[in-house]
């Protein structure tokens, strides 16, 4: 196994350009609002259309679908094209205008509400993850309560966070959340880091040690020494990483977009060339306008775009059926190019809460009597490591008397007349799970070890995904080395990155990715999210997640099982083979009737119905992915 130790400390495509703002007076998210009419026109048009309504009802219907749906896309487009780039977005909107004057309005509507459906899609996913960014610095609390000294007298100032400075000294009551990272001068507390680090149970920190901002602080008082300014803070710095993450990620592209510049540019020049040449030479006007608008319709990517969309879109449909949220096409792409695959341990292989798994007795004293002390004495406690005692405890117990909690040690409490202590291990930083030892009247009778409690599907999870990927599979943890180590050996994994911190997550992902491997990160906390914004695919656990890894991530596994991982991924990647398929059936469409038309003279009627014909056999080829046989 290796180990390693680390103590540094959506869906893709184009950004539109800004429409004129006669459109967007009212909404955050025009976009949407825009493909929603499209969608609703269509929707209304079409069925018009087949019950054999007066043509200019539904004409009319489709034509107001074209403005809603096309507006935003022939303004991208003619922004590009201003930039001296021609991109598909305006050839669909001229294929669609040529459609629509040859009668085929259906088909122009058609290829209108696919591109507006998808931009509107872009828009939610990519304000979500901005809104749930900005949200993020809410962990912090906006006040402090700054110490100062006025000679011997001390003088506490409650501060916004934000005027904190380096070497200002800020106390941080029981309960409260701390206001900036720095280190403890004064006190003993356990805090709660699950936030920033991922740690299923509160750590000790006493005089010396670290704390970071917006970490809660549990019994215990603490002063605390501030070490830097709000702007350099851990969550600051996991708030810049996770928005220069997304944007990289937002840049990036499917396959298809790769090649439409080219694309765009030839169908374009060839149409000129068709309509120009033939007046050269003398022929009727009419007649040449008429092979070309026959060649811009054969040559249109519709189905090339068909061939695309339909396998990926059948494939989240059948992931969502699994429980796995893809959101968006480009994501179930990408999900096949998947090489390494690196979980997180909290939340993710394990359910993110203590349980007991072992209790052991001094001699003289039975497991059953150390067990019930500890319960008795952990009923009246708030703590973690108390409520899951209690919970595991094999019988019912009363409650011990004269409690008191021990602010960074544990609890005590009465039991019998006997002062009974729960006290956690001093040495937490190379132990298995958390030790906590059980003392009457001053004498050690027994210990309980808890951790977190691993996912019956994490083993199983973790080799399928190794096969599948034909990688090792990789921990990220925020925990100690010999617990790491231990989650690492019960499922199988032979990676094993501890001891981190989100922004050492997110540096160990991206040196992955340096070396070539196509990283999808598996996590479930705010800790988590810089690392799923920087890997090539983020999968985020839907259960407990974070409200930030949900949004950041590319997919949710709604249900928490850990088999969806690789049966997602084999999902993609039949998915892309569907594509292939499919790109090479347009392919070979456009190509013959192309040749016919330039070579012979192909009536428009067949042209259609080839084009058409084309469409649907690529759409009904991708919806064959809706199969159950297909998630497996």
């Amino acid at each position: 196994m290796t180990v390693v130790t680390d103590l540094g400390l959506r869906p893709g495509g184009r950004a539109l350009p800004k429409p004129p703002s006669i459109f967007v007076t009212g909404s955050r998210l025009p976009e949407v609002r825009w493909a929603a009419l499209s969608l609703l026109l269509f929707l209304i048009a079409w069925p018009l259309q087949l019950a054999g309504a007066p043509e200019p009802v539904w004409w009319t219907l489709y034509l107001a679908g074209y403005v809603a749906g096309g507006w935003e896309p022939a303004w991208a487009g003619l922004t590009a094209l201003r930039s001296k780039t021609l991109d598909v977005d305006l050839l669909m909107i001229v294929a669609a205008i040529a459609a629509a004057s040859i009668g085929q309005v259906f088909d122009g509507a058609l290829l209108i509400v696919i591109f507006a459906t998808s931009g509107a899609l872009e828009a939610l996913v990519t304000q979500r993850t901005a809104d749930s960014v900005s949200s993020l610095l809410t962990l912090a609390p906006e006040q402090a309560t700054r110490l100062t000294y006025a000679g011997e007298r001390e003088e506490l100032e409650d501060v916004p966070t934000s005027e904190l400075q380096v070497g200002d000294l800020i106390l941080v009551r029981p309960g409260e959340r701390i206001g900036a990272d720095g280190a403890v001068i004064d006190g003993v507390s356990e805090v709660d880091q699950a936030a920033m680090t991922g740690e299923s149970m509160p750590v000790r920190r006493e005089v010396g040690q670290e704390v970071l901002s917006g970490t809660v602080n549990g019994t215990g008082s603490l002063t605390v020494r501030v070490t830097r300014p709000a702007s350099e803070s851990v969550i600051a710095r996991v708030v810049t990483m996770v928005s220069e993450a997304s944007e990289t990620k937002s840049q990036r592209q499917m396959f298809i977009e790769k090649v439409e510049q080219r694309y765009s540019l030839g169908v374009v020049a060839a149409t000129l060339l068709v309509f120009f040449i033939p007046l050269l030479l003398g022929n009727d006007f009419r007649e040449a306008l008429l092979r070309a608008i026959t060649f811009m319709i054969v040559a249109s990517p519709c189905a090339v775009v068909l061939s695309t969309m339909p396998p990926l879109l059948a494939s989240i449909a059948n992931a969502g059926r699994h429980g796995v949220l893809v959101k968006s096409a480009t994501v179930m792409e990408r999900l096949g190019r998947t090489s390494l695959v690196a979980f997180d341990k909290t939340g993710t292989l394990t359910h993110g809460a203590p349980v007991v798994r072992d209790v052991t007795a001094r001699p003289g004293h039975t497991a059953d009597f150390v067990f019930a002390l500890a319960a008795a004495v952990e009923q009246h406690s708030e703590h973690p490591i108390g409520r899951a005692i209690v919970r595991a405890a094999p019988q019912r117990v009363n409650p011990a008397t004269n409690f008191r909690a021990l602010p960074g040690h544990g609890v005590e409490g009465t039991v019998d007349g006997r002062l009974v202590r729960v006290v956690q291990t001093a040495d937490e930083t190379q132990t298995v799970g958390t030790v906590v030892d059980v003392l009457v009247d001053g004498e050690l009778v027994g210990t309980l070890t808890l951790d977190d409690a691993l996912r019956a599907d994490a083993p199983e999870s973790v080799a399928r995904t190794e096969a599948l990927t034909s990688s090792p599979v990789h921990l990220l943890t925020g925990d100690n080395d010999r617990t790491a180590a231990d989650i690492a050996a019960r499922t199988g994994i032979s990676v094993v990155h501890a001891r981190l911190l989100p922004a050492d997550k997110a540096t160990t992902v991206k040196r992955l990715e340096d070396d070539g491997a196509t990283v999808m990160v598996v996590g479930d906390g705010v800790n988590d999210a810089p690392a799923l914004a920087a890997a090539s695919i983020g999968v985020a656990m839907g259960r407990h997640g974070s409200d930030l890894a949900l949004d950041t991530a590319d997919a949710v596994i709604i249900r928490d099982e850990l088999t969806a991982v690789p049966s997602v991924i084999n999902l993609s990647r039949k998915a892309h083979r569907y594509v292939v398929a499919n790109l090479i059936i347009a392919a070979t469409f456009i190509t013959v009737l192309v040749t016919w038309d330039l070579v012979g003279s192909l009536p428009l009627p067949l042209a259609v119905a080839g084009h058409e014909g084309s469409t649907v056999i690529v759409a009904l080829n991708g919806l064959r992915l809706l199969r159950k046989s297909a998630w497996t």
